[in-house]
Parts: structure tokens; C-alpha cells; sequence
């Protein structure tokens, strides 16, 4: 598997931990339309979201959270997102 797209996003805040803890959490997809079905449910929920290519994939994207509304506008890379194929990373 070839991960080429990366979600990241503000993490719930669970409980009181000893040590702070990051608050974002990011996720990789092998394919764009996967990275926006998990973006707009990431978005749905209230969640601020960043979306990108991992290098180096190309071409290299960025999409700032202002701008994710437009990218997830674009319905014609979407389909149901598997969420077995995606790679967890908490920073």
C-alpha cells in the first residue's frame, strides 16, 4: 500500500493526562477521494481539518482548513472510504 494523501485534525480532548499531549491527529489514505470522505465526517463533527499529499507524491497539495470546503466540493474523486486502508498517526 502506497499512502499518498494525509488528514490531520484537531484530537477530543479525553481525560486528564500527566504529560500535554498533542492536540492534533493525523491519518494517511492511499487515495484522495479517501482522504475527503474522512475529511468532510472529521468536518461534520465540528472538527478543524487539514489535508494534503505526503512527499513526494506529485503534484505536492496543501489544503489549509480554510480551504477544505472547496476541495471537498469537488465530488468527482469520491468514493466510499474503506477505513481499514488508512494509517493512524498521533503527534
Amino acid at each position: 500500500m502506497v499512502f499518498t494523501w494525509y488528514v490531520t485534525f484537531e484530537a477530543h480532548k479525553r481525560g486528564v493526562f500527566p504529560r500535554r499531549r498533542s492536540p492534533r491527529e493525523t491519518r494517511t489514505f492511499e487515495t484522495e477521494a479517501q482522504a475527503k470522505n474522512f475529511a468532510q465526517a472529521k468536518l461534520d463533527e465540528g472538527l478543524v481539518v487539514y489535508a494534503g499529499t505526503i512527499n513526494p507524491a506529485s503534484p505536492r497539495r496543501l489544503i489549509a482548513s480554510g480551504g477544505i470546503l472547496h476541495w471537498l466540493e469537488n465530488e468527482k474523486d469520491r468514493e466510499f472510504a474503506d477505513p481499514d486502508t488508512t494509517k493512524v498517526f498521533k503527534s
